[in-house]
C-alpha cells in the first residue's frame, strides 16, 4: 500500500503562485510514477501534469508553460508548481501513484492505484 499526503493549497489572486506538495509512504518512491489530477465542481477529473520513474513529463495543453511538476526521490515527494494562476485553475487537486508504468507516462486517472485526499486550489479574479 502506498499512502499519499498533499499539502500546500490554499486562495491566491489570479497571477499568483502556489506549491503544493505530495508525500508518499510505504513503497520506494523512485518505483512509482506521479502525477497530478484536479476536479473542479461539475467537471471531471483531468490529469494536469505527470512524471514518470525516470522523470519525463506530461502538461496537459491548459497549464502549458504555467506549471512544473518535479520529484525528489530522497524525500518521497512530487511537487506542482503552479504560476500565473487563473480563475479556471481552481479545483480539488489529487496526486496519484502509479506502481506499475515503467517508462510511460499515464494520464488517465485509471491507471493510478493510489491517490491522496485533496488539497483546495482557490483564484480569484
Amino acid at each position: 500500500q502506498v499512502q499519499l499526503v498533499e499539502s500546500g493549497g490554499g486562495a491566491v489572486q489570479a497571477g499568483g503562485s502556489l506549491r503544493i506538495s505530495c508525500g508518499a509512504s510505504g513503497r520506494a518512491f523512485s518505483s512509482l510514477a506521479m502525477g497530478w489530477f484536479r476536479q473542479a465542481p461539475g467537471k471531471e477529473r483531468e490529469c494536469v501534469a505527470a512524471i514518470s520513474r525516470s522523470g519525463g513529463r506530461y502538461y496537459a495543453d491548459s497549464v502549458k508553460g504555467r506549471f512544473a511538476i518535479s520529484r525528489d526521490n530522497v524525500k518521497s515527494t512530487v511537487y506542482l508548481q503552479m504560476n500565473s494562476l487563473i480563475p479556471e485553475d481552481t479545483a480539488v487537486y489529487y496526486c496519484a501513484a502509479d506502481p506499475r508504468s515503467v517508462n510511460v507516462i499515464m494520464t488517465r486517472a485509471n491507471r493510478y492505484d493510489y491517490w491522496g485526499q485533496g488539497t483546495q486550489v482557490t483564484v480569484s479574479s
